[in-house]
């Protein structure tokens, strides 16, 4: 291999080598969270994302750039061949019926263009497919999960309604970090939940609380916890995406809103099993309802 083909693989695999290097326990899932001087979006880990990145990169930013580039070269024309010294009597036209058409009639096909595509991607945020299988192309598994999340100044509540397992989620402080784990992103109890499985998603907040907002980049969620009201949403992550993802309170709910991160470990379906026995089986073992005080100026367990 010549030193240039070699110089080039090091350089290739740096961000590779930057990312592995924190801890080897943590390193398989750092690729899903956001990294310096990125550029573009998160990984794409469900069919949600795959569909707004699709309508971003395919749709999107093509009509953008295409309009930039007709704006930029018809100013330019109009610079130059308009210019005073080309035309010292300026011309005095004030209508032209076709260009008016033509600027009437090509905004208002793109336009319903990307209407009819949002509003097909909204209704499908909301709801799955009654057959995703033959949508995606992937078969999800038979069971869905339900997931309740509440928030709280300055920290989450989970629960699976279905399965009688509940806890917080509360902020690990700066002093407590170990390494490899990333600042403002890691918590003491993660989400765990299975790979390719629907996850029925319903987000509320404190009654006595203020708006929050539960946002996964990765998994295109973003869904606001309102006091007194139940938001519903829907995701599944792909096979072959399981690893640890982050997210934040979205929506400004006072002094600890940046210190209010969200962490979802996706795994496999026997390893989320195992982990929902385990927390039932602690539960069980408990002589009394576990709970968890929360002081509203720090955020921090008592």
């Amino acid at each position: 291999m010549s030193k240039a083909k070699t110089l080039a693989a090091a350089l290739s695999s740096l961000p590779l080598i930057l990312l592995v290097a924190p801890g080897a326990a943590y390193a398989q899932m750092v690729n899903h969270m956001p990294h310096d001087w990125q550029m573009g979006f998160q990984v794409a880990a469900t069919d949600i994302t795959h569909e707004t990145f699709w309508f971003h990169d395919d749709v999107l930013m093509p009509i953008v750039i295409a309009i930039a580039l007709l704006v930029t070269v018809l100013m330019i024309y109009a610079m130059i061949r308009f210019r005073a010294k080309a035309n010292p009597v300026p011309t005095r036209t004030t209508h032209n019926t076709a260009l008016e058409v033509i600027w009437t009639v090509v905004p208002t096909i793109i336009v319903a263009i990307i209407g009819i595509i949002s509003v097909r991607l909204v209704y499908f945020q909301d709801a799955p497919p009654a057959d995703l299988a033959a949508y995606s192309g992937v078969a999800p598994e038979p069971n869905e999960v339900v997931l309740k999340v509440t928030g709280n100044r300055w920290f989450w509540e989970y629960e699976y309604p279905e399965e009688g397992v509940s806890f917080a989620s509360i902020l690990v402080e700066d002093a407590d970090l170990k390494p490899g784990q990333p600042r403002l992103l890691t918590v003491d109890n993660p989400v765990v939940i299975p790979v390719n499985t629907v996850i029925r998603l319903q987000v509320t907040a404190n009654p006595q609380d203020v708006i929050h907002s539960w946002t996964i980049p990765s998994f295109g969620v973003k869904v606001d916890a309102i006091p007194g009201r139940l938001n519903e949403r829907w995701f599944r992550v792909l096979p072959g995406m399981e690893g640890r993802y982050h997210g934040q309170c979205s929506e400004l709910c006072g002094m600890r809103h940046a210190f209010m991160p969200i962490e979802v470990d996706v795994v496999s379906v026997p390893e989320y099993k195992a982990w929902l026995a385990k927390q039932k089986g602690e539960a069980d073992a408990s002589p009394s309802p576990k709970t968890t005080t929360v002081a509203l100026n720090t955020g921090r367990a008592e």
